[in-house]
Parts: C-alpha cells; sequence; structure tokens
C-alpha cells in the first residue's frame, strides 16, 4: 500500500487552502454566464441594454488591475498568507453587495469589488504555493489553484442553472469564510520570512520541505540580501532591462496577454450567450455546464502532465489546438448551420474542443511560471505587474464582446 509522505500531505493541504482563492474566482468568472438570464427573467429593470450587460461581465477585471497594482506591495509587506486572509472578508462582503443589490450602480459596485479581491490575491497564491512546496512537485501542486478556478466555475455554472442570481452571490459568499478559516492554521511562505528577517525554521519544519527545497529558500534570501545592501527599484534602467528581469518579464507578459485574447473570458463569462446565438443543438446552459466540466477534467489531466511533459511543448500544443476550434466556431456562426442537422452539434463541439486545448496548457502553465521565472528579490512586484496587464486584457476582451456583436 502506497504511503504519502508528510511532506507531500502538508504541502498539498497548503495548495487546497490558498487554492480557495483561484475556487473563489472561479465563482468570479462563472458568475455572469449564469445571472445574466436569471436577472433578465426575474429582475429586467435591472438590466436594461447590452451596454449593461458588458458592464456586468467586463468590471471585475477592471477592479482586479486595480487590485493586482496593489497586491504586490501588500504581499511583500504583509506576507502572502496574511494577504489571501485579508482579503477574504473583504470579498465576502462583496458577494453580499451583489446579492442584496437592488440597483444597476449597486450590482456594479458588489462586481468591481469582487474583482479588486481577485486582483488582490491572484499573483499571492501562485507566489506562496511556489515558495512552499518542493521543486520535485511543484509543478503538480502549483497546477491545482487552475484546477480550483476550473472547479469554481463548473459550481458556478450548475448552482445558477437551479439557484437565482442572489441566492448564487450567497453561496459563493460561504467559500470566502471558509478561505480565512483554511488559511488560519497554515505558516507563512519560509521565502517571505527569511527576507524579513524573521526565523523560518518553524515553517520549514511544518512543511517538511526537503534539502534542495531549503537551500533554494537560502538562495533566494542570499539573492535577497545581496540586493538589499543597494536596495535598486525594479524601475531603474539598470534593473530592469537586465537580462535577469527582462527575459522573463517579456515571456510571463507575452503568455498571459495570449491567454486572454485567445477569448476565453468572453467565452466563460457570456457562454449561455454564445450558445444561443450559434443556434446550438444542445440547450444552451446545458452546453454550458459541459463546457465547464470538460475544462475541470482538462485542467486534471494537464495537472498530472506538466511535469512529465514539460512547459513548453504543453504550450505549443494548447495553441493550435486553441486556433483549430476557434477557426470551427467560426464557421459556425458565419454558415448558420440548421439545428437538425448534425452540424448544429459544431458550436458545442468546437467550444469544448477549445477547452481542452486552453485547459492543457494556456489555462494555468502562464500562472504557474510567474513563481518559477521571477528573480526572487522582484517577484512580488513582478507577479503583480504581469497579473495587472493579464487583467487588463481580459477586460478589453470581455468588454469589446457586445460592441462586436452588434
Amino acid at each position: 500500500m502506497y504511503k504519502f509522505s508528510p511532506a507531500l500531505l502538508k504541502q498539498l493541504w497548503l495548495t487546497l487552502g490558498a487554492s480557495l482563492g483561484f475556487l473563489i474566482i472561479g465563482l468570479v468568472r462563472g458568475f455572469s454566464a449564469s445571472a445574466l438570464p436569471s436577472i433578465a427573467k426575474l429582475d429586467p429593470h435591472l438590466i436594461e441594454t447590452s451596454e449593461q450587460k458588458s458592464w456586468i461581465g467586463a468590471i471585475p477585471p477592471l477592479g482586479a488591475f486595480m487590485g493586482s497594482m496593489i497586491s504586490g506591495p501588500l504581499m511583500q509587506k504583509a506576507g502572502r498568507r496574511r494577504t489571501l486572509m485579508l482579503t477574504a472578508p473583504l470579498w465576502a462582503a462583496a458577494w453580499l453587495i451583489l446579492g442584496f443589490a437592488k440597483i444597476f450602480p449597486v450590482v456594479l459596485l458588489g462586481r468591481i469589488m469582487s474583482g479588486l479581491c481577485v486582483g488582490f490575491i491572484l499573483a499571492p497564491v501562485q507566489v506562496y504555493v511556489s515558495e512552499c512546496c518542493d521543486p520535485e512537485i511543484r509543478g503538480r501542486l502549483g497546477s491545482l489553484p487552475t484546477l480550483a478556478m476550473s472547479l469554481g466555475i463548473v459550481l458556478s455554472y450548475v448552482a445558477g442553472n437551479w439557484l437565482m442570481w442572489r441566492y448564487l452571490a450567497f453561496f459563493s459568499a460561504i467559500f470566502c469564510a471558509a478561505l480565512f478559516l483554511t488559511m488560519l492554521p497554515l505558516p507563512e511562505s519560509p521565502v517571505w520570512l527569511e527576507a524579513q528577517g524573521v526565523d523560518a525554521s518553524n515553517s520549514i519544519k511544518w512543511l517538511h520541505l526537503s534539502a534542495r527545497a531549503t537551500a533554494t529558500v537560502k538562495d533566494d534570501d542570499n539573492e535577497m540580501n545581496e540586493k538589499q545592501e543597494v536596495r535598486p527599484s525594479l524601475f531603474t534602467r539598470k534593473v530592469l532591462f537586465s537580462s535577469a528581469v527582462r527575459k522573463p518579464l517579456v515571456v510571463g507578459f507575452a503568455l498571459l496577454f495570449f491567454q486572454q485574447f485567445s477569448g476565453i473570458d468572453a467565452i466563460i463569462f457570456f457562454t449561455v450567450e454564445i450558445f444561443q446565438k450559434a443556434g446550438s443543438s444542445l440547450d444552451a446552459m446545458t452546453a454550458t455546464i459541459v463546457v465547464g466540466v470538460v475544462q475541470l477534467l482538462c485542467n486534471g489531466v494537464s495537472t498530472m502532465l506538466v511535469d512529465a511533459a514539460g512547459r513548453r511543448p504543453l504550450l505549443l500544443l494548447s495553441a493550435v489546438v486553441m486556433c483549430i476550434s476557434m477557426a470551427s466556431m467560426g464557421c459556425a456562426f458565419y454558415f448558420e448551420f440548421e439545428q437538425d442537422s448534425w452540424l448544429g452539434y459544431l458550436p458545442i463541439v468546437s467550444l469544448v474542443v477549445f477547452m481542452m486545448g486552453f485547459s492543457i496548457g494556456f489555462g494555468g502553465l502562464p500562472f504557474l511560471l510567474l513563481g518559477e521565472l521571477f528573480p526572487a528579490y522582484y517577484r512580488s512586484q513582478l507577479s503583480a505587474m504581469a497579473s495587472g496587464v493579464n487583467l487588463i486584457s481580459m477586460f478589453a476582451v470581455i468588454k469589446s464582446y457586445h460592441a462586436l456583436d452588434y
């Protein structure tokens, strides 16, 4: 019988706890797909135009962008774990405001607050997991937050099929409380503790970090201490254009930019509408749930492949599959195939294949690489900047969806 090592169990516990933050991000991303049809049916006075619809979907990434600019200094000063704990109550308040909203501006307030919290924890979760796991299992555990995000999207789709939009917001608030309670017994990142001049031995002992991981912590600490003697700002020409910063920054920015301009969040935020307008032979809500489940399963496969197959091959395969499936989806819209024809299933097949391609590479690997590529001393700031590029791209894609549709 296979026995799990204490190191794996403790690091898995920490990863699953931190991944609750990404699960809530999935709830934020999946909310509009289920909520917009519910609002149109139950509270049509709240959203009367397509412009208002677009803001319901697009304003969370705008709030997340602002949050990501704050998260870098916040996780540098307060620590990775404490940043997550501070965010949880604010996130719960955002969901409650959304659930009790009676007018459109209050709905927007709840959405932008939920987006702000997304920005607060987007980078800290990945950095926290990356710094607290052994290198041998970091790839698999580092992929779990993305898997949790997919689970959050599926939960939002499924719950939204049964719950009215207000109850869906209240349901989502429960996970914010779970995030706060789960983080209470967990240790702070040993890399951050060492950087603050605090003894990290208790954290290392709790996590059962291997000698190789402990050496990495010491190397990161030595790198930080060397930098702290001079304390150069990231935003000086010498630092920003140095190869140690420039190369990983370009790679990180490019991956997150192309991740969003694949159209992934336009699909996730407006899945039901897309299927309705594409004339799919399958019920729009059922098709939406199918797409969410496929993304979840494929993220699980990606989690098992990421260390064995390597990052680059998976990213290349992901890009090719997404390109082919989007071309197929474009044909479905352009030719408007009859629903009683087998081609009426082309929209659902195209989006399922797209989700498979996205999930095995561009879904989680860009975030995983943020924690691996950036130099330790500037990791917080660079991760926050990269998340900012990702979120502004997300806002542009989602906000332009309805404008391009009409």
